[in-house]
């Protein structure tokens, strides 16, 4: 490589990503508080996966040359606080493709898990108590999707197995898809009635903030259950409480607001609520995917062509 080559910062060493370019000039960076060169002359950032948004944003301000700022997440709202400081034109990608197989199944786990009563038979395992009986099943139910990208659709995927009754897909806007129709966000209101499961694994945007309050609740049907692997703030946790302390629907929770969850909030231990600590995506499907992502991203950089999963360019 060329004294001038671009430089890169990874949150791996190079020596762990198979067919990374050698044109560009590599550094490791995994959020520790020191930077590992100046980040003015910083080319491509690939982002710190799971250490949080400050962590995130912290070099931003200073990359003055960065042309392409890489997640390794599905969502992007962590990184969208520090774009406005950087130079027209720069392109932020996400990481599609690298998670929709781990957050679809988490989704289906979390919602067998709760229509079974894993939780309950956990807690009777240790209480040596035998608690048979009927409890819901998947099969013959209906089941609507909000969020139906890439994830969304790895959900439906998992979902044809299971005899649903029907699965309604919900995204921004209305479209076709090989399995289907695909409402809009609009429609949501007239949907949530017949659905007695809800699973949103929309993105955090101004328009899905708060998406699933009081009004979201009220229109759900009584014993419906909610499973959340979106982000927490999409779902209004007040709101939430209210509807499961008083016994209305159930909830399963990857993600929340507050998050962490901190000791002694009210949705550790609310009636007919299951919480994952925002596991959807920390697998180990995950780093195969995502060194492959930027083995391939880097390739297009280095060779000047068109990157995938552009998401936004800055202005």
């Amino acid at each position: 490589m060329s004294i001038d080559a671009p430089e890169v910062w990874l949150p791996y060493g190079t020596d762990e990503i198979e067919g990374l370019p050698d044109t560009l000039t590599y550094h490791f960076w995994d959020g520790d508080q020191d930077f590992p060169a100046d980040p003015a002359d910083c080319a491509f950032y690939a982002v710190p996966y799971m250490k949080g948004g400050e962590v995130a944003v912290r070099p931003l301000s200073a990359m003055r040359s960065v042309r392409v700022v890489q997640t390794l997440s599905a969502g992007v709202d962590h990184v969208l606080p520090g774009l406005g400081s950087l130079a027209p034109g720069v392109l932020l990608c996400n990481a599609r493709g690298v998670h929709e197989a781990s957050t679809a199944e988490l989704a289906l786990a979390l919602t067998l898990a709760s229509l079974r009563n894993i939780p309950g038979f956990v807690k009777g395992q240790e209480r040596e108590e035998w608690l048979q009986g009927f409890y819901p099943a998947l099969a013959d139910r209906s089941v609507l999707i909000v969020g139906y990208g890439a994830i969304g659709a790895a959900i439906e995927d998992r979902l044809a197995a299971f005899e649903c009754a029907r699965v309604v897909r919900v995204a921004r806007s209305a479209r076709e898809t090989a399995r289907g129709h695909v409402h809009a966000l609009s429609d949501l209101p007239s949907l949530l009635p017949d659905a007695d499961v809800v699973v949103l694994a929309t993105p955090l945007t101004d328009a899905t903030r708060g998406l699933a309050g009081a009004d979201f609740f009220s229109r759900m049907k009584h014993g419906a259950l909610l499973v959340n692997v979106a982000r927490g703030p999409v779902v209004d946790t007040k709101a939430l409480l209210a509807e499961v302390e008083s016994g209305r629907i159930t909830a399963a929770l990857d993600v929340t607001d507050p998050e962490p969850l901190p000791a002694g909030h009210p949705l550790w231990h609310a009636p007919g609520v299951l919480v994952s600590p925002h596991v959807g995506g920390s697998t180990s499907a995950f780093e195969p995917r995502a060194k492959s992502l930027l083995a391939a991203q880097l390739t297009r950089f280095a060779g000047g062509e068109k990157l995938q999963n552009v998401v936004m360019t800055t202005k």
